[in-house]
């Protein structure tokens, strides 16, 4: 495998936030994933290295999120929270009020910035911050456990640098905020694949969202149904992402790397293998462009810091059997190391439920899309 400049976002300052211990976002999962990777040594050598994040500055997040939000969601978590707070999803079961909130959040935020800054400037070709990926996050409103949009801010960082931006989110919820973002612009592409949004929140992400004005065919949603395996999710992948991804010739990928998708996940219904996130980024890859990758859903914490540690190794181009002595043995015998999830039998039924369904989405993605690309 090809190493490559890989930065590695973390710093412990992100351990000491918290949600409540009864919701179900975990902010551990980014510790575990860096623990996984350090025992591998894979954030040092052949380009490799860890970097901290900082926190993101306010003129930063208004480029996003309105004065008054941002000022609310301080104060909010300061102990001052009213029903403006409350109308804009502060203090929701979803997105509730915990000690350093606003601090973690402009952390967090402040880590994907990092990662766009070092590869504006040539000093990485891929970077990494497992503590991001807060994609539901609007200009006034909390949402979905995302309480500042980090990577529509990435996104905005990049184009600002006069980067076309193509943004992949495979997260197993609809990328609602970044597909907002830029609705109406065309210097950013959008391909959401996630559950198939009449089964699972926040209810948007249809193959008929693609955008408006100059944005029109730049949204590309690829809902997916409940059951759906590798063959069937890398099948849409191909079908549709590939082809856009080679007419619209992007700059730099923001990769949003959700696990929620993996199957036996508490809060969706899909039933992939973590190979999946292997064959997606190393299509990223052989466009031979920078990719700045974050963190995102999943709620299953051990599967996730796996999957997650799994993608750095593929990222930064580590070959693992490698670094196989000193490392961890997880939970089989295979190197890529305990990180590969074993292949899942997919039962004829589940097919035939499933891979119907698959071929019409991409039909109908490709009938409302592709004509405006050419294709």
């Amino acid at each position: 495998m090809e190493s490559r400049k890989a930065v590695f976002i973390y710093s412990s300052e992100l351990e000491k936030y918290r949600y409540p211990p009864e919701h179900p976002f975990n902010t551990i999962r980014a510790k575990r994933t860096r623990e996984i990777v350090n025992s591998l040594g894979l954030l040092t050598g052949d380009g490799r290295r860890e970097v901290p994040p900082v926190p993101a500055e306010r003129l930063v997040l208004k480029k996003f999120h309105s004065a008054r939000y941002l000022h609310a969601l301080k104060t909010a978590a300061k102990g001052r929270w009213d029903t403006e707070a409350l109308n804009m999803g502060i203090g929701t079961g979803d997105c509730p009020i915990f000690e350093g909130l606003y601090e973690y959040a402009v952390l967090a935020t402040g880590a994907t910035l990092v990662g766009a800054k070092l590869i504006l400037s040539g000093e990485a070709e891929v970077a990494f911050n497992p503590s991001g990926g807060f994609h539901h996050a609007m200009p006034e409103q909390a949402s979905g456990f995302c309480y500042i949009n980090d990577v529509a801010l990435g996104c905005i960082t990049l184009t600002e640098a006069g980067k076309r931006v193509l943004y992949l989110d495979v997260d197993v919820h609809h990328g609602d905020g970044v597909a907002y973002a830029f609705y109406d612009r065309c210097d950013v592409m959008t391909i959401s694949l996630h559950q198939n949004p009449r089964t699972l929140f926040p209810g948007t992400g249809f193959e008929d969202e693609i955008g408006t004005g100059k944005g029109k065919g730049y949204c590309i949603n690829v809902p997916l149904p409940v059951g759906t395996y590798d063959q069937a999710y890398m099948k849409a992948f191909e079908a549709v992402a590939l082809p856009l991804i080679k007419v619209y010739k992007p700059d730099v990928f923001v990769f949003e790397l959700g696990a929620d998708a993996l199957a036996g996940d508490p809060l969706a219904h899909l039933f992939l293998t973590n190979n999946v996130y292997v064959e997606v980024i190393n299509h990223l890859l052989s466009f031979n462009k920078p990719i700045l990758a974050t963190g995102g859903g999943g709620y299953n914490v051990d599967n996730t810091a796996r999957a997650w540690a799994l993608a750095w190794t593929v990222l930064c181009g580590a070959d693992i059997d490698n670094h196989a002595v000193g490392g961890v043995m997880l939970s089989s015998t295979e190197w890529q190391g305990g990180l590969k999830d074993g292949a899942r039998v997919v039962s004829d039924q589940q097919r035939d439920t499933v891979m119907p369904v698959i071929d019409t989405v991409i039909e109908a993605v490709k009938a409302k899309i592709f004509p405006i690309h050419g294709l």
